[in-house]
């Protein structure tokens, strides 16, 4: 008994010394095993030591073999048309924004209006002293209905030195003929010719005083003008429906040209602005349907309505405006939000995130299997991550994806496929 508990003891620490040895000199071929070698070629390579070789083919003549595979769960995917977006990150902007400021002087004489009012168009929001500007108006239309009035008088002298043209003219080529046949004088003549020179200055003296009286009414009607357009700066009205930002000014306040009266914004409709980058600027166009999402979970549908042609020269990125219906108000100036504008269609697949893994260069990806049952890596681009899983494009239209055990194989290691069914 004694003898064969030492040939016992003796297998055993053989045994533990084989497991010792091929644990730390022969790694790489452990390795392949367990990447699916046939154990006869392993026990070939431990047969380099003389002491183990005989305990070796004892193992080897007791295993099976066939080749010992891994197996990997894997699912039939096949790729499928969605819509492709481009994200980008935005805030919401006013759809117009407006400082009402004073174009004349005066003191405030209405009660101020508190920030947060809604204001239509054409509301008065600062109302000035209106002073002396409706005397102004009134001799500015004294002095317009005085020269209208000079109008009949300077016409009538024009009209008159005209007659006075026309009669010199006759008498001067009558006395012209007279003077041929020698039955007028000389002088009669010359006093012909001069009369005729009389009455053109006259002309010319009515016509300058006519000019002079139409000038004057000119000068009155904008003097008139003038007048009313101050009495309409009295008055600061709304440019737009809207929502005040600030208080308007104080009653009592003087203000100056170019002093502030109130600062407007309109919400309705919102508009979302964002930057896309170059390498996406040729997917976006003008007009197409975009969805944005606030922090809060609130989703607006919009279209986009601006796309910059000229790049921001710090950030290489160009402006994307989009314009969506704010009825209600309930979106403010300068909330964050995520864009997405719909682009053409593109083929992708829909995975477990899961199944997503890295290739020794670092490259994202997903292992795949193909028809010989051999691992194959491929590198895949991240389109969208939803609820149900991602979408990467990238794959073949149809091909069997690892989901479980991609991590423990290789590029061109056989393996076995265990199937699992894709729940879209």
């Amino acid at each position: 008994e004694r003898a064969a508990m030492r040939i016992v003891s003796l297998i055993t620490a053989v045994a533990v010394v084989s497991i010792l040895y091929v644990l730390v000199f022969e790694r790489d071929v452990l390795r392949g095993f367990s990447d699916g070698e046939n154990i006869e070629e392993l026990a070939n390579d431990l047969g380099d030591g003389p002491e183990l070789n005989s305990e070796v083919e004892i193992v080897t003549s007791k295993t099976e073999k066939s080749k010992k595979l891994i197996s990997v769960v894997v699912v039939e995917s096949s790729a499928k048309t969605i819509d492709s977006a481009v994200v980008l990150r935005g805030e919401t902007a006013a759809a117009r924004l407006v400082e009402v400021r004073s174009e004349t002087s005066g003191q405030v004489i209405n009660e101020p209006l508190k920030k947060g009012a809604t204001i239509s168009q054409g509301q008065v929001l600062c109302s000035l002293d209106p002073g002396t500007r409706q005397a102004t108006l009134a001799d500015a239309v004294a002095g317009l209905a005085e020269a209208r009035a000079r109008v009949p008088e300077t016409q009538a002298k024009l009209d008159e030195a005209k007659a006075r043209l026309a009669e010199a003219k006759i008498n001067f080529n009558a006395a012209n003929k007279l003077s041929e046949g020698g039955y007028a004088s000389e002088t009669r003549v010359a006093s012909a010719e001069a009369a005729v020179r009389a009455a053109e200055a006259s002309i010319a003296s009515a016509t300058a005083g006519f000019d002079s009286t139409r000038s004057k009414i000119q000068s009155a009607e904008a003097s008139v003008a003038i007048a009313n357009k101050e009495i309409e700066r009295i008055s600061l009205t709304a440019p737009f429906d809207g929502i005040l930002e600030t208080d308007t000014a104080e009653l009592g306040t003087l203000l100056q040209p170019g002093a502030l009266c109130a600062k407007i914004i309109q919400l309705n409709p919102i508009k979302f602005v964002g930057f896309v980058p170059e390498t996406e600027l040729g997917r976006i166009i003008k007009g197409s349907t975009a969805t944005a999402k606030l922090l809060n979970g609130q989703e607006i549908q919009g279209a986009v309505t601006f796309v910059s042609r000229s790049a921001d020269q710090t950030t290489r990125t160009f402006r994307v405006e989009i314009e969506a219906d704010n009825a209600d108000l309930s979106i403010s100036k300068g909330q964050t939000a995520e864009i997405s504008i719909a682009s053409d269609g593109t083929q992708a697949h829909l995975l477990p995130q899961s199944a997503l893994t890295l290739d020794d260069s670092g490259a994202l990806g997903v292992r795949t299997v193909d028809e010989q049952s051999q691992v194959l890596f491929f590198e895949t681009d991240l389109i969208r991550d939803t609820m149900k899983g991602v979408w990467l494009k990238g794959l073949p239209e149809k091909t069997n994806v690892i989901v479980l055990g991609q991590e423990y194989v290789t590029d061109g290691v056989e393996v076995q496929q265990v199937f699992q069914e894709v729940q879209n």
